[in-house]
């Protein structure tokens, strides 16, 4: 499990392909990696993804072709910066909200308004996750936990401050990005419930 506040950004360094399932080696920032073990659970991208090999803060994973289709880590390429965040601990202050690293589905950017320090962004939202989005709840967008701002029929907004701008990759971010999503759980949940209880009431 996650926290969804993204610690620092990675640089691809290389990307070995083999028939079913790509090695990254991705440079991490300094002291990123320290403690860090073998078959331990690190975000990337928002993606929960084991470590292979950790060394001096360079860190290797392994993803298979199902997560590579479902993902926006298909498109990364050597040189790439992604969203890193290692796993929480009992002693873990969570500033976001719970993120499980198991990626819901990806919106293309369709606008980004660059502000002095901010910026916006406005996600198509794909439609079988469309129920999910309501104004003022929580999604995890490349692994980073942020609350939904105004929610269009097929598309919604984020406005995000400036230390989520320079610590993550949402600087760089472009129209026609692919993001990487996954929804708030709880939400999830309510929104399962409250169909499940109208169903049973027309019954």
């Amino acid at each position: 499990m996650f926290t969804g506040i993204v610690t620092g950004k990675g640089h691809v360094q290389k990307i070995i392909k083999f028939k079913d399932y790509i090695t990254l080696i991705i440079k991490a920032p300094k002291g990123f990696s320290k403690n860090l073990l073998k078959g331990a659970s690190v975000s990337v991208n928002g993606v929960c993804l084991t470590v292979k090999k950790s060394k001096t803060d360079t860190l290797e994973f392994d993803v298979i072709e199902e997560t590579l289709d479902k993902t926006n880590l298909k498109n990364i390429s050597r040189s790439s910066k992604v969203n890193l965040e290692r796993s929480m601990t009992a002693n873990t202050e969570i500033g976001g909200h719970l993120v499980s690293g198991h990626i819901h589905g990806t919106g293309e950017v369709v606008k980004v308004i660059n502000k002095q320090e901010t910026k916006d962004l406005q996600i198509k939202i794909p439609s079988r996750l469309r129920e999910y989005f309501f104004y003022k709840g929580y999604v995890a967008l490349n692994g980073c936990s942020l609350t939904i701002g105004k929610v269009l029929k097929s598309s919604f907004y984020i406005h995000l401050i400036p230390e989520t701008v320079s610590v993550t990759t949402f600087k760089e971010i472009k129209k026609g990005d692919l993001i990487n999503i996954e929804v708030e759980q709880a939400t999830i949940n309510t929104v399962e419930t409250v169909k499940r209880v109208m169903l049973e009431r027309k019954a």
